[in-house]
């Protein structure tokens, strides 16, 4: 790699952390019906508001270890960890597509997943303003990118979002019980808006082997058994990144043992 694409690299994890603050404060804020935008960044114990060189990302977190400046309250790790995997996502975006069509599309695809994941994770919801609008945004990708199919993009969204609408109605005529929530439908559906048809068995299978681990630890931690409610909208989002990068050729494999003539 030359020195112009390490720049280029380095230029785009600087982006990824500079988008992952902004991702921390819609985290936060969304789930409570507050502005994203206004009031601009505070200390949430003592309301004071945080200097930009107190609010750099990644790196202010680790000079005030961890603590307001002004009442010394404890920041969660979070911040910088989420601040840290959206800079090396974006940067991983770049290396893998370089500045082609599809680039724009990988690093909005990526800011809505890491946020969805991280709501999903604190409130077990994913919010409509990622889900419904990932999937305008994914068709009218698809009909715009050279490099991308429509009609693929589109049975993405019938094949994702029926599956699991499918599933939870069946899980719900044999139980009288929801078992899948609806964000999650609108998140597959997002995905292969996205991605296509191709990578829904692969982010089906991903998710459902990493969810079921996690759950069968959760129910043994809780001793809830299997009662135990995890959300799996973070397991769909980590199948989508693994076919993002690097499962896409495992997932076409996989497709073609059965499939050839597809």
């Amino acid at each position: 790699m030359s020195n112009i694409d390490f720049t280029f690299l380095g230029f785009f994890f600087i982006l990824g952390a500079i988008f992952g603050s902004f991702a921390n404060v819609i985290i936060y804020r969304l789930p409570k019906d507050e502005s994203v935008v206004k009031p601009r960044s505070y200390c949430y114990s003592c309301k004071t508001p945080i200097k930009w060189y107190d609010n750099i990302p990644i790196l202010s977190w680790f000079i005030l270890k961890g603590r307001c400046r002004k009442c010394k309250a404890k920041y969660s790790f979070r911040y910088p960890l989420v601040e840290l995997i959206m800079a090396s996502l974006f940067a991983l975006s770049f290396y893998y597509l370089g500045f082609s069509w599809s680039l724009p599309e990988y690093l909005i695809f990526i800011f809505g997943l890491v946020v969805c994941t991280f709501i999903d994770l604190d409130h077990m919801i994913l919010p409509d303003e990622f889900t419904l609008s990932g999937i305008v945004i994914g068709l009218v990708g698809a009909a715009l990118n050279p490099h991308r199919e429509f009609m693929d993009a589109f049975w993405g969204v019938l094949m994702g979002g029926g599956f699991l609408w499918g599933m939870a109605y069946i899980y719900y005529l044999l139980t009288k019980n929801e078992g899948m929530g609806g964000g999650d439908i609108k998140l597959l559906a997002w995905i292969g808006a996205l991605l296509g048809w191709k990578a829904i068995p692969f982010v089906i299978m991903t998710s459902a082997i990493v969810g079921s681990v996690v759950g069968l630890f959760m129910a043994r931690k809780q001793n809830a058994g299997l009662k135990t409610v995890i959300p799996f909208g973070p397991y769909l989002a980590l199948g989508a990144v693994i076919y993002l990068f690097g499962g896409e050729t495992i997932a076409l494999w996989y497709l073609n043992l059965f499939l050839p003539s597809v």
